[in-house]
């Protein structure tokens, strides 16, 4: 892997302002997602934000109730839910405020 220096590459001239670190490089066309990520994305991003994060409070709520009728394998399956829930909104979110490329 060769090191260049960043102001070789071509980089937003926003991003110059930046206080956050070097300048972030153009995305080039060699970047771009292959078709399936674009309907993913496309699809995910019809959603609204907050399904995701009433899902995985609903799966915590089913958990807790689960856990104390005595139901303990049930509830620890349902338990496991709230993690990929809130992942799945941040992609989604992610997806919302950056668009597909």
């Amino acid at each position: 892997m060769s090191t260049r220096d960043v102001s070789t590459l071509d980089v937003n001239p926003a991003a110059e302002a930046s206080a956050l670190g070097p300048p972030a490089p153009v995305l080039r066309a060699e970047h771009a997602e292959g078709d399936i990520a674009r309907v993913i994305e496309q699809q995910s991003a019809k959603l609204p934000s907050h399904w995701f994060l009433m899902a995985a409070l609903g799966a915590m709520g089913t958990s807790l109730v689960l856990e104390l009728t005595g139901r303990r394998r049930a509830s620890r399956f349902v338990g496991q839910w709230p993690t990929p829930l809130l992942v799945m909104g941040i992609y989604n979110k992610l997806v919302k405020t950056l668009g597909t490329r």
